[in-house]
């Protein structure tokens, strides 16, 4: 009997010990593979590995960092989901699966997977961090400045997190401006590219401060968010402002102009501000930008109209009216309100470049108007690389190629990265068959470009002359 037990043993054992053998072999293999950073090769030895290992649930998360590493994100989730099961996942595993599939835009998921690791490992406070991107996502602006209040209290997260320190500030100026400076400041001391964004701030925040108006104070802290493109944020300022204080007109008009930077209605909130105030300039201007936008330049030209009414002597105001003409495709309209905001104001340079723009983008009067306009700002502004380039605009379009050239590379002298004078360059060097030169202005101009109409021109250009 004893004979009989030893030998099954013996045969247990000879068919069990090759896959613990085999198994470990590829464990090791893997580790090897990936302390040289042949991850590929890591990735397979730790997959064979954890197949003759199968409780050896922690190698199916080895095999899913080693996929992640060689970008096969769909293998990675799965190892990761598989380890997951066998309760064998780590706190980094379970960071870089919710990384995984919000990558994936699978960001319920990986809000899920955040938070079941936060509830398994509560001391991995870099969780709070990951769930503080599902928050800003959905709005929920507490939770994500709770979250971020979280991952701080950290030590080891002290470190150069400006972003968060920025987002920390931002979200603080909705409900305690007065610690918001302080988060903003630390941001703008670890990295000096926050520094123009908090100045601007800044402003906003000591301007609240002196302004004894409850509704006034909201105002200045969302068109200060604003400023700096945070809209969204803005809109929750100025619409808080006008649950506070329903009567105020200028909330209701800044909670419209912020809905149209984020995909909402403003109509609503704009006629409410003009119902309360219709003869307050910044309404009317504002739905008069409404209407423009949505291509409504009949009503446009109401509301700007009747802001000129009330400030007949503002050239800012001439030249808007202008710019409503000239989209209308009304020009002789257009080119007198361009002139009427230069002889309000004939020594600021902007309203004569306002004029040459218009001259050159519509062809109206190049060499008698358009010319001497692009010139004149020039002369009032000689180092502005705009009025530069646009001079040289007017000059190509005149054919005084010399010039315009001259023009163009003096502007990209004054400013490097002016996204409009690469373009007229290229345009220029297509004129001239220099196609490698038109090339190289032409990406340059798509790559600066921060305007949706230089970019789209080059692209065109690109699509028109470059097709391989």
């Amino acid at each position: 009997m004893l004979k009989r037990i030893i030998i099954v043993i013996i045969l247990l054992t000879l068919i069990i010990s090759p896959p613990i053998i085999m198994g470990s072999q590829n464990e090791n293999a893997g580790k090897q593979a990936e302390s040289e950073g042949d991850y590929w090769r890591a990735a397979e030895n730790y997959e064979l590995a954890a197949s003759r290992l199968p409780w050896r649930g922690d190698l199916w998360e080895a095999v899913g960092l080693m996929r992640s590493n060689i970008g096969e994100k769909e293998e990675a989730i799965n190892a990761l989901e598989i380890s997951k099961q066998e309760n064998a996942l780590s706190n980094t595993g379970w960071d870089l699966l919710g990384v995984l599939l919000w990558e994936r835009d699978r960001h319920e998921d990986a809000f899920g997977i955040w938070q079941e690791g936060l509830q398994k490992y509560p001391e991995h406070l870099v969780f709070y961090n990951r769930l503080a991107l599902y928050y800003r996502e959905i709005g929920d602006w507490p939770a994500e400045k709770d979250a971020i209040e979280h991952w701080f209290s950290d030590r080891q997260a002290q470190g150069d997190f400006a972003h968060l320190h920025y987002r920390l500030g931002l979200l603080l100026m909705l409900d305690s401006p007065k610690e918001a400076l302080d988060e903003l400041l630390l941001a703008a001391r670890l990295d000096g590219e926050f520094a123009p964004v908090v100045e601007t701030l800044r402003t906003s925040l000591n301007l609240a401060s002196l302004e004894s108006d409850s509704a006034g104070k909201q105002i200045l802290l969302g068109r200060g968010l604003a400023l700096v493109g945070e809209w969204r944020l803005g809109a929750e300022i100025f619409t808080n402002a006008t649950h506070a204080h329903p009567e105020s007109a200028s909330a209701w008009a800044w909670l419209g102009e912020a809905k149209q930077h984020i995909g909402g209605n403003p109509l609503p909130d704009l006629d409410k501000a003009i119902s309360l105030e219709p003869n307050l300039i910044l309404i009317r201007s504002l739905r008069s930008l409404y209407w423009r936008r949505q291509g409504n330049f009949e009503k446009a030209l109401q509301d700007i109209k009747i802001v000129i009414s009330l400030e007949p002597e503002n050239a800012h105001w001439q030249s808007a009216l202008g710019e409503v003409y000239a989209l209308a495709g009304d020009l002789p309209p257009a080119l007198a309100a361009y002139e009427k905001a230069i002889s309000l104001e004939p020594e600021n340079p902007l309203y004569r470049y306002l004029l040459s723009l218009f001259s050159v983008q519509y062809t109206v009067q190049l060499a008698d108007v358009g010319l001497p306009a692009a010139q004149k700002a020039l002369e009032l502004s000689p180092e502005n690389a705009l009025y530069t380039d646009t001079l040289g605009w007017v000059y190509l379009e005149l054919g005084q190629d010399e010039s315009a050239e001259s023009a163009f590379l003096r502007a990209l002298e004054l400013d490097p990265e002016l996204a409009s004078a690469y373009l007229h360059l290229g345009h220029f060097y297509l004129k001239h068959s220099h196609k490698e030169l038109a090339y190289q202005a032409l990406v340059q101009a798509r790559d600066l470009s921060q305007e949706a109409f230089v970019k789209e021109q080059a692209l065109r250009l690109l699509d028109a002359y470059f097709q391989e």
